[in-house]
């Protein structure tokens, strides 16, 4: 019995001793952030403002969008705790969306939402009871209370502050019709083309609720999720919580069967019973495989693979079946073609007394820093560094993940009719279009509509998208002749586009006007060709045709005729000519060979003669000696 008491006590101690962690190092390095969107009044305009609401999580906020409705404040029941009376009680004056304003108090902050959207709210809107910072509504933990309707809200919620509630409230209670703009456009960050985003979960299927939800939301969310990471549109990292043992109680069998490392990693008994069932270092070993899963298959550019290795592993090896195993882990990593020997050298020792630096890793991650929140429940999505708000279901996630791409650069999946509302099928989306070529302007996005002037088979259109976009550039006659006038007759197609010109239209040749709109010129009756003596001249669409009399032909860069056939004295002319050409270039060719020649030894002479006397010098200069005196023979 007291072997009991004491085992109680120490385990209420580490509980304890967790929490009272979590909060200090959070306090200290973090803090937990409030995620908001922005409110705006429209009416009446005495009222106009902005204000700040804190997103609920839970219900679907339209992560990317916005929604203008009227605000209605309930006579009774004003809590919002107890279902309205009635099919859609509440309507505004005006052909809007209802936004229900409730009070703070008595009950869940989901109850009342639910109850709301039962009235046919399209948002609800939460006065605060006192004045403080605005925080977070989120859904209740485990309750049979709970149970049944928060995975059915649909819709968003937000709290506001105390003394805009009562603003709001004065106004309604006053019969003014108030409309407010609910916008959560920025209320999520959309820097580039790529969202990076990460899902802090954790392999314990023995957890309740939250295990089977998160465990639902990876099933169902794995598609999508392997779509976009194949597609290079997003990077997404896996993250677990751990928590350490007190080095007081590092010794302890509590501790040793929950943590790996000497107490350093540690999470709680899967059937928070020490003496039976898998034990907290099975979940933290475990946590650590699927970490390391995640990091070896990055390597090899195949990190989506994370999503089978998770959804595979909860089917096979779960703790309601009892195979939660390395073995059936191992079984798993060989089915999907995944190096075991590379994932246990990242997963190190779990029972040396060392750092793992994959879980330390872990551990900083954690913490806060920046915008970026303490993360302290499970399971937690951060989406481009901001804490995703609302109920962890596929569709909602996914309408929050398009929210985080740079408007324009969304993949397909993000425009889907079920995520999103294409603007461009109503009257263009107000941008400029060419209805013969099928060519528009309006270019649909995650968060709305953009004029862009296209870019059609390698030509680009330039423009301002709304009212005017034009052709430019290489080849753009190719597409409706670049915009400038064209027209067939006779078989015969001419256009005022021309490829030499990246731009403007310019009318052929053949035609006059400002190049969207030419007519044919009358070379023959305007005297423009066809002019010369004994000619006959015709107009054709594009130029004319000109005839000669007789057997004559005409030469139209000289608007004249000349013979078809050359008299005989002609061709004797001709070859008389050729002739006196070709005989004068022999002779000039023989000419110029002897003079080359000539011209050649006489210089090939005069280089010899410095090295070598010719023969007759040769001979005068000995003749000179014999002369001479010898005086080979003297002594002096």
């Amino acid at each position: 019995m007291m072997m009991m008491i004491h085992m109680t006590i120490l385990r209420q101690l580490l509980i304890t001793w967790w929490v009272v962690s979590t909060i200090l190092v959070s306090s200290v390095y973090g803090r937990f952030v409030v995620e908001k969107n922005s409110i705006s009044v429209l009416s009446p305009y005495s009222l106009r403002s902005k204000h700040d609401g804190a997103i609920g999580n839970f219900g679907v906020p339209d992560y990317g969008g916005s929604m203008v409705g009227s605000v209605v404040y309930p006579q009774t029941g004003s809590n919002g705790c107890s279902p309205f009376d009635g099919d859609k009680p509440f309507k505004s004056k005006l052909p809007r969306l209802t936004i229900l304003l409730l009070d703070r108090g008595e009950c869940y902050f989901a109850k009342k939402v639910w109850n709301a959207q039962q009235a046919g709210a399209a948002a609800v809107l939460v006065a605060d009871s006192i004045n403080e910072p605005l925080i977070t509504m989120d859904s209740p933990e485990e309750s049979s209370d709970a149970d049944g309707y928060i995975e059915k809200i649909g819709i968003p919620s937000a709290l506001i502050s105390q003394s805009f509630g009562e603003t709001l409230k004065n106004a309604t209670k006053n019969g003014e019709d108030v409309a407010v703009k609910l916008d959560w456009r920025e209320s999520m960050p959309h820097p580039d083309e790529r969202v990076e985003y990460e899902l802090w979960t954790n392999s314990n299927d023995e957890c309740g609720i939250r295990c089977d939800e998160q465990m639902d939301f990876i099933k169902n969310f794995k598609g999508h999720a392997q779509i976009l990471e194949r597609g290079g549109f997003t990077q997404f990292t896996p993250h677990y919580i751990t928590w350490y043992c007190p080095q007081a109680f590092v010794l302890s069998n509590q501790c040793k069967s929950q943590c790996i490392n000497h107490g350093r990693y540690c999470a709680p008994d899967p059937e928070q019973d020490f003496g039976e069932g898998y034990e907290g270092k099975d979940v933290v070993f475990e946590n650590l495989r699927q970490l390391c899963v995640h990091r070896v298959a990055k390597e090899y550019n195949r990190s989506w693979v994370w999503w089978d290795y998770v959804t595979d592993f909860h089917v096979r090896c779960s703790m309601k079946e009892k195979s939660f195993s390395k073995e059936c882990a191992n079984d798993v990593m060989k089915s999907l073609d995944l190096p075991t020997e590379k994932i246990k050298d990242c997963m190190g020792s779990p029972e040396a007394d060392v750092e793992n630096q994959v879980l330390k890793t872990e551990q900083d991650r954690q913490i806060g820093r920046g915008s970026r929140g303490d993360v302290t429940i499970l399971p937690t999505l951060v989406i481009n560094d901001v804490q995703y708000r609302g109920k962890l279901e596929r569709n909602a996630v996914l309408k929050a993940v398009c929210a985080g791409f740079k408007e324009g650069t969304e993949p397909r999946i993000c425009l889907s009719g079920d995520l999103e509302t294409n603007e461009c099928l109503e009257r263009n989306g107000g941008c400029w279009q060419d209805s013969q070529s099928n060519i528009t302007a309006c270019k649909d996005t995650f968060r709305g509509r953009i004029c862009e002037c296209p870019l059609v088979n390698g030509v680009q259109y330039k423009g301002n998208g709304y009212t005017s976009c034009k052709a430019v550039g290489p080849g753009r006659c190719s597409v409706n002749y670049g915009g400038c006038w064209s027209e067939t007759k006779m078989g015969k197609t001419f256009s005022a586009c021309s490829d030499t010109n990246l731009t403007g239209c310019s009318c052929p040749h053949g035609f006059h006007g400002d190049g969207h709109k030419c007519e044919d010129i009358d070379e023959c009756n305007e005297g423009l060709a066809c002019q010369c003596a004994g000619c006959s001249c015709k107009n054709t669409w594009g130029g004319y045709d000109c005839k000669c009399k007789g057997d004559k032909l005409y030469i139209m860069e000289q608007d004249t005729c000349i013979e078809r056939k050359a008299s005989k004295f002609g061709w004797f002319l001709f070859f008389l000519v050729l002739a006196a050409v070709a005989g004068a270039g022999v002779a000039g060719y023989v000419f110029y060979k002897y003079r080359l020649r000539s011209y050649m030894d006489s210089e090939i002479m005069a280089i010899m003669s410095q090295y070598m006397p010719l023969d007759n010098h040769h001979n005068n200069q000995v003749v000179h000696h014999d002369t001479e005196p010898l005086r080979q023979g003297s002594s002096v």
